[in-house]
């Protein structure tokens, strides 16, 4: 079999097409997104830059299915999110993405361990099994010793370790971050970053990250910027 023929054989784990997002204020319509094309395969590592309101955000929301186009398509794994109501859209993003945040977005009352097994609690798995898959998520990313902690009692890194343990408990396809470092000091960003890139050799899930740190996205398989509403391959 051709290797031509073996690519054309590969689900993208995300896709989009001519997409498009606008918003109104007052009187006038603002177009974000003007017919934005990408395609993510398995295992992937892509970067996006852009200046501060380009909406790179809002990209992300889209491609995770958190917002709806203006116009376009998004397919997840072969999926187009347009076919789907909201229950099956939350459990496609569930099942195949996982999401990290500039700001960990933890629950505060809940101990790092509870806080990592939650998506598979909604999903619907038994506590203890959701517990030990947690913890074990924990382990590989150094929280072993932490389990117990709450957020408040974390330091910035470890929120984030935290919370990208969060996003990969139910193996997801695709992990979207968003300015997942952009809240740490440069030492802690680097080993978070690491660790992404760690886990994403081993697990094999693709990684879209937005980040301003040039540095950081030189070292993705693709860095594309986002200007105009256009996103274009560096």
């Amino acid at each position: 079999m051709s290797e031509v023929s073996v690519m054309d054989e590969i689900t993208p784990v995300l896709q989009c097409k001519n997409l498009v997002k606008s918003f109104k204020e007052a009187s006038f319509g603002v177009d974000v997104l003007k017919g934005v094309n990408l395609t993510v395969n398995p295992g992937e590592q892509i970067a996006i830059m852009g200046a501060s309101g380009s909406g790179k955000s809002t990209l992300l929301h889209l491609l995770g299915g958190l917002d709806q186009c203006s116009s376009g398509e998004v397919w997840v794994n072969g999926k187009a999110f347009s076919t789907m109501g909201e229950s099956q859209r939350g459990r496609i993003r569930n099942e195949t993405l996982g999401f990290v945040y500039q700001f960990h977005h933890l629950l505060q009352e809940f101990t790092a361990l509870e806080n990592a097994a939650m998506p598979l609690l909604v999903r619907g798995e038994a506590p203890k099994v959701a517990a030990q898959k947690a913890r074990t998520m924990l382990e590989k990313v150094g929280l072993s010793a932490r389990l117990k902690h709450k957020p408040s009692e974390l330091s910035g890194g470890e929120r984030q370790r935290t919370a990208i343990a969060r996003a990969l408990i139910t193996n997801p396809l695709c992990v979207l971050a968003d300015e997942p470092t952009g809240n740490l000091d440069h030492g802690t960003a680097e080993s978070v970053y690491e660790l992404m890139l760690e886990l994403n050799a081993q697990l094999g899930t693709s990684i879209i990250m937005v980040t301003h740190d040039k540095g950081l996205a030189d070292r993705m398989q693709r860095l594309y910027i986002l200007e105009d509403g256009i996103l274009r391959l560096q």
